[in-house]
């Protein structure tokens, strides 16, 4: 089986998966009229199931889409990646944009406020960090917590639209509600930078960031800069900080290429057990669980890993999201 068809099952089986029947709640005639005969005889409305054909559609559309961004990165240089990325920014070609942030980053952040703490210290507000953050959705939650957040995109094309993001949106109190009224709103930033550089430091107050969140950062690197992620984002974290990584993709086979390249849960385990030391793949591309031997002074630790109540959207299941920290020593 090739790539592509390896790639389009899989899409298929996603779109199969979307394809439910509801069935009411209620049979009460006055709350649910339509589904009741004239003669008020209960009955119930069952949609249409796609035919064959649809779910072709469906499934040879998001393949198509998946094989444009794969293709994209094919013949580019890891080094030149950063143009590659900006180019699709001014196609419009953001088939990862999901226009809001992902639920699995806002239970994380309601259901473990006794792990993350206060978003204000001594007076001062913590800082959040997201690499890579696109359209700004995630930094301007973080924004609506308390913290001051910081959104990084090598591609000058997304920051630009981070912008007019937070200008259209960023203080809207349905999609950003802020938390803690008491506390308020913190700032959101954006920043044209390279993640690895240290440049954006002098803008963003150094680095001892309390909270940065990883989501579709990770995956989008070739794997061969997997250990340097991991290196950097141990230097940036604060020695009381928590990293939040939102786990994806899992289950994508790493023979189906990327961006976005396929992510297990022990990859993380290998790769914050040493940052920066190389981390060793099986013949088939998943990574050798349990060759790190031994921890260094970077290491970081897994403090809790669930998976959310809610997905991102209806082509998955809902996300695992897992918090780190410096080990204690």
């Amino acid at each position: 089986m090739t790539s592509r068809s390896r790639l389009l099952l899989t899409t298929k089986l996603q779109v199969i998966k979307r394809v439910h029947v509801p069935v009411p709640l209620s049979f009460n005639r006055q709350q649910n009229p339509s589904i009741r005969d004239t003669y008020g005889r209960a009955r119930l409305h069952i949609p249409a199931l796609p035919s064959q054909n649809e779910i072709d559609a469906m499934a040879n559309a998001a393949a198509e889409k998946m094989a444009r961004l794969r293709n994209h990165f094919k013949e580019v240089p890891e080094d030149s990646q950063t143009n590659s990325w900006d180019a699709l920014w001014q196609q419009q070609f953001t088939p990862w944009d999901r226009q809001f942030p992902n639920p699995a980053l806002v239970e994380t952040m309601q259901n473990q406020t006794k792990l993350f703490g206060s978003p204000v210290h001594n007076g001062k507000r913590k800082r959040a960090l997201v690499p890579g953050c696109g359209r700004g959705y995630d930094v301007l939650f973080f924004a609506s917590l308390g913290y001051d957040a910081w959104g990084l995109d090598a591609s000058q094309t997304a920051v630009d639209a981070a912008g007019e993001i937070k200008t259209q949106q960023g203080e809207d109190p349905k999609r950003y509600p802020v938390r803690d009224s008491q506390i308020g709103r913190g700032s959101a930033e954006f920043l044209v930078a390279d993640f690895f550089k240290d440049d954006f430091l002098a803008k963003t107050g150094g680095t001892n960031f309390d909270v940065i969140y990883d989501y579709t950062f990770l995956c989008a690197l070739p794997p061969l800069m997997r250990p340097k992620w991991a290196k950097r984002m141990s230097e940036l974290l604060s020695p009381s900080g928590q990293l939040i990584c939102l786990e994806f993709p899992l289950g994508k086979s790493p023979s189906l290429g990327g961006p976005p390249h396929g992510l297990t849960a022990e990859l993380y385990d290998e790769l914050f057990a040493r940052p920066g030391d190389d981390v060793q793949y099986g013949e088939d591309g998943f990574v050798d669980a349990g060759r790190v031997k031994g921890t260094s002074d970077s290491s970081l630790e897994k403090l809790s890993r669930a998976q959310a109540e809610k997905p991102h959207d209806e082509d998955r299941k809902p996300d695992f999201v897992s918090v780190w920290q410096h080990r204690s020593n």
